[in-house]
């Protein structure tokens, strides 16, 4: 797949390439970060309305609170109102009586004076004796029947209701309605506090959003707009039951069209029932300011795009054109017109391809001529090479005459009884057959390790006391391969530099053991060693592989192959001190990927 479009974007013209990586590159992420970033200033533009609302509800809730903490202060005085108890409770036989009674009584009159939130105090009892006005009721079956009636004659606690009842005298305000006992008359009253709907509504003008307030019935008892008071929620046509709704703010669609709803339930201390908050927005008329800004953004980032896109295609129509003259420069060249100059200007990357091709002209001249010079240099080392194969071939037969030789001297000296010297022949014969077969790639440690004896034999023949060796081998490493002629040369370093260096003699060791996932080759003695100087000029020496381009068995040679083989990390490693000795040593590793 990677390939295919490779192949495809390889074939399109470069406009089309340019165009294509502007679209690609430019025009859609634009597109799609100003998207991004309208639809973040529509969200930023919505949870700000949604938190205002909500603190706007919030305040309310505190200010409605309050408000109605009045008329349950005045509920809580007229409980214990012995004065309003004997005013109702009284049989009174006149209407002269009556009425100097109502005349004595102005508690109702002055609290409605003095609190500006209440528009009215009012109390039903059932004494027949008493005349209906407008603050002292007698009751009757019609408001016996009420619910607002019912419901505080079986609670002792607060409710809050809005009176819509068709009785003589309507209210049609929110209103506290609470129970008065009469313990010494085994009778109640009911207490009704009318709260000023001016003030109700006051509360809720200033808001941003359509607001309203209604009680657990579903009438409206206040609202942003006055006409809907007295009204049920359920008129309002919201689509949704409102009473069952949790506090908090709602995505919904009302009427059809998205808004959102934020409702929050006020339940007044000692009260058995409540009143539920509303505040309502449609989406549209939040993110109508958003959509504009985003309208007039997108106009602006199109017009960018537009020009960007005239620039690049100027831009690719001038490069074709030059890469055009330049491809047909080179069909010249092609077509074999070794004269041809290219005339395209300018400092870019064509500019320096046409210079370039100017370079490269002047280049296959100058080829042309060496190549005469060449051919007859090339006829002499093609005879040079026969002669070479010739000597190979020669070279063949010489080992053979060798082998022959050396075998007849070690019968020789084994028949006359000199063991020690046919040993010898013996082991030489058996190194230089191994090292005649090093043309190999890979070695067993084994093999190896059988050249390094014979070598450590032969040498100790000719020098006796003066070379002792010592091999450590671990026999489960004989089997790993390695590049042929590895450790015997590091062997032989340490033997000829050991011994002819110092009078007593040398001491070789090598060591060969297993760590962890490699095998550590470890040749160590106690020759004369390596000055600080003489060994930073070995290991530099062994860096820059001097000794590999005349095939030297040496330490480079050694460090060349090993890193070749195994990697940098499996190089040599040779520490020194005059006097004291010298340990190279190197790594193999025991598990190796196959490539």
């Amino acid at each position: 797949m990677r390939t295919k479009m490779v192949r495809i974007l390889n074939d399109l013209r470069l406009k089309h390439k340019l165009l294509i990586t502007y679209i690609v590159v430019v025009m859609l992420p634009v597109l799609i970060v100003g998207g991004a970033v309208t639809s973040y200033f529509r969200q930023q533009a919505m949870d700000r309305a949604i938190v205002q609302t909500t603190n706007d509800v919030q305040k309310i809730k505190t200010q409605l609170a309050n408000m109605l903490r009045v008329p349950t202060d005045l509920s809580n005085t007229f409980m214990f109102d012995k004065k309003l108890e004997k005013m109702v409770t009284t049989s009174y036989p006149s209407v002269f009586e009556l009425t100097k009674a109502y005349l004595d009584y102005d508690d109702f009159k002055d609290n409605v004076r003095l609190y500006r939130g209440i528009s009215a105090i009012r109390f039903y009892y059932d004494n027949p004796t008493l005349i209906n006005n407008l603050e002292l009721i007698p009751l009757d079956e019609a408001t016996r029947s009420t619910v607002w009636h019912k419901r505080a004659m079986e609670s002792k606690s607060i409710g809050w209701f809005y009176i819509a009842d068709e009785v003589d005298v309507p209210v049609r305000k929110l209103s506290l309605v609470r129970q008065i006992p009469f313990p010494e008359h085994r009778a109640s009253g009911v207490l009704m506090v009318v709260l000023d709907q001016e003030e109700l509504n006051r509360m809720l003008r200033q808001e941003q959003f359509e607001t309203l307030i209604f009680d657990e019935q579903g009438y409206i008892v206040a609202g942003k707009d006055p006409r809907l008071v007295g009204k049920t929620i359920d008129e309002l046509d919201y689509g949704i039951d409102l009473h069952q709704q949790p506090n908090g703010a709602h995505k919904m669609d009302i009427q059809g069209e998205p808004s959102y709803l934020v409702i929050e339930d006020l339940l007044p201390e000692s009260s058995m029932n409540g009143l539920k908050i509303v505040s309502v927005f449609a989406t549209k008329a939040i993110v109508k300011g958003a959509n504009q800004v985003s309208v007039l953004g997108l106009l602006f980032i199109l017009l960018v795009l537009l020009i960007a896109l005239l620039f690049v295609y100027i831009v690719s129509f001038l490069m074709t054109n030059r890469l055009l003259r330049l491809s047909r420069h080179f069909n010249r060249l092609a077509l074999g017109d070794l004269a041809v100059v290219s005339s395209v200007d300018g400092n870019d990357e064509i500019g320096q391809l046409s210079r370039q091709f100017n370079y490269m002209v002047e280049s296959i001249n100058l080829l042309m001529n060496q190549v005469v010079e060449k051919t007859e240099q090339n006829n002499s080392l093609e005879i040079a090479q026969r002669e070479i194969k010739l000597k190979m071939l020669a070279s063949q037969i010489n080992p053979h005459f060798l082998f022959n030789a050396l075998e007849s001297i070690r019968m020789n000296a084994h028949m006359k009884g000199e063991k020690e010297i046919a040993n010898v022949v013996r082991l030489l014969g058996k190194l230089m057959r191994k090292n005649l077969e090093v043309g190999r790639d890979q070695i067993t440690l084994k093999e190896e390790l059988e050249m390094v004896r014979s070598y450590l034999e032969i040498q100790k023949f000719r020098y006796e006391d003066r070379l002792n060796y010592e091999l450590i081998i671990d026999r489960k490493l004989e089997g790993i391969r390695m590049p042929p002629l590895i450790i015997q040369p590091l062997v032989e370093n340490a033997v000829v530099h050991g011994v002819e260096n110092k009078e007593v003699g040398v001491h070789v060791q090598l060591r060969i053991h297993a760590v962890d996932d490699h095998a550590e080759i470890v040749i160590q003695d106690d020759g004369i060693g390596m000055a600080l100087e003489r060994l930073e000029e070995v290991r530099r020496s062994m860096a820059e592989a001097q000794t590999a381009v005349n095939n030297r068995i040496g330490l480079s040679n050694v460090q060349q192959r090993l890193t070749m083989t195994f990697g940098d990390m499996h190089g040599l490693s040779i520490s020194s001190e005059y006097g004291q000795g010298t340990v190279i040593s190197f790594t193999i590793p025991l598990k190796r990927e196959k490539i």
